[in-house]
């Protein structure tokens, strides 16, 4: 005889594990989690701003550095913004948690344009070109770049991700050749000054850039995050999510636009910072719990700011050498990808 009293408790059982997490541990766990790197991200913002400022605390001398410093602070925000975002997002847009949005050529066109200003210019001519009209070439470029790619390989009757994805290491190798063919024709004094200019860090950041930067990339980021619903959707894969009615080729396009304008500001302000993301991401994932991107987004912003300003704190009062804070993330970023490539065995 079957035993109906027992549907309400088993109904109220798998209440409880439905949506995005597994179950409700999980769920708490993940927004400890969210707090402790909210405390933390707020302990680093505020160091940057406090910690080894030889004026008084409270005197007008020590908000003038504070605010000169906030700067910086700005940068690394929006750096954290830019690279979180667009690497989760491209990710389940290719379906694929290995690459990055790097791969598409964008610091390589940024390494190229810079190259051709020295190579045409000389040293004056790269000072000189640190306008906003050069600011906003590059991000134009960029899109542009990019938008020509997805509209070409995308929206044809035989659109392939993938060789999206080819064509643009082969552009970016081409762009990365034709920039070594004129750092070698440089003066030493040139190839120095450019070479400064190339390493990603947030003291490339203007300023003056901010009131452009900082709307443009909210809205990008808004507007990814409003997209959150489908991506879901979209990870799942082409023919699932077509068959659940979401258009899926002009989905695709959509958030890789919204990608590229992200990663077009953030290089065109700091300059490459090729494993960032992929850091970021890689840590979001093992610490979400959950596949949710309205969970995974707010997540990745607070880890990629926790590590961005973390490791310029710490290089920058502990070692005293802030110019290698690239070069770690990087370095880290770089390793923990071939963890990942060598332990899933393909890309």
């Amino acid at each position: 005889m079957l035993d109906v009293t027992s549907a309400p408790s088993t109904s109220r059982r798998t209440q409880g594990r439905s949506g995005a997490f597994h179950s409700s541990r999980v769920r708490n766990r993940y927004w400890a989690l969210l707090i402790v790197l909210l405390i933390a991200a707020v302990g680093c913002g505020g160091g940057l701003l406090a910690y080894g400022n030889p004026m008084p605390v409270g005197t007008p001398q020590f908000w003038l550095l504070a605010e000169r410093r906030l700067n910086s602070v700005i940068a690394i925000a929006v750096v954290a913004v830019c690279h979180a975002l667009a690497t989760i997002g491209f990710q389940t847009v290719t379906n694929n948690r290995i690459i990055t949005p790097s791969i598409m050529g964008f610091e390589a066109l940024y390494v190229a344009i810079h190259t051709t200003t020295v190579f045409i210019g000389g040293a004056t001519g790269l000072i000189a070109a640190r306008t906003l009209g050069t600011f906003v070439f590059q991000i134009v470029l960029m899109v542009g770049l990019a938008l020509l790619l997805y509209g070409w390989m995308l929206t044809g009757k035989n659109s392939n991700m993938h060789a999206m994805l080819l064509i643009g290491v082969v552009i970016g190798g081409g762009l990365g050749s034709l920039s070594t063919f004129m750092q070698r024709v440089l003066t030493p004094s040139e190839f120095d000054l450019l070479t400064a200019r190339l390493f990603g860090s947030v003291n490339n950041a203007d300023p003056d850039f901010y009131p452009i930067v900082i709307p443009v990339v909210l809205c990008a980021g808004a507007l990814l995050i409003a997209t959150s619903y489908k991506l879901n959707v979209l990870a799942l894969g082409r023919h699932a999510a077509v068959n659940l009615g979401l258009r899926h080729q002009a989905l695709s396009i959509y958030v890789l636009v919204l990608v590229t304008v992200l990663i077009a500001v953030s290089t065109a302000l700091v300059g490459p910072m090729s494993f960032l993301g992929f850091l970021v991401a890689t840590l979001t994932y093992q610490l979400a719990g959950t596949s949710d991107h309205r969970y995974l987004f707010p997540l990745s912003v607070v880890i990629g700011f926790v590590v961005l300003a973390g490791a310029y704190f710490l290089m920058n009062n502990v070692f005293s050498a802030q110019g290698a804070v690239s070069i770690i993330i990087e370095l880290v970023g770089g390793a923990l990808f071939l963890v990942v490539l060598l332990r899933k065995g393909s890309l």
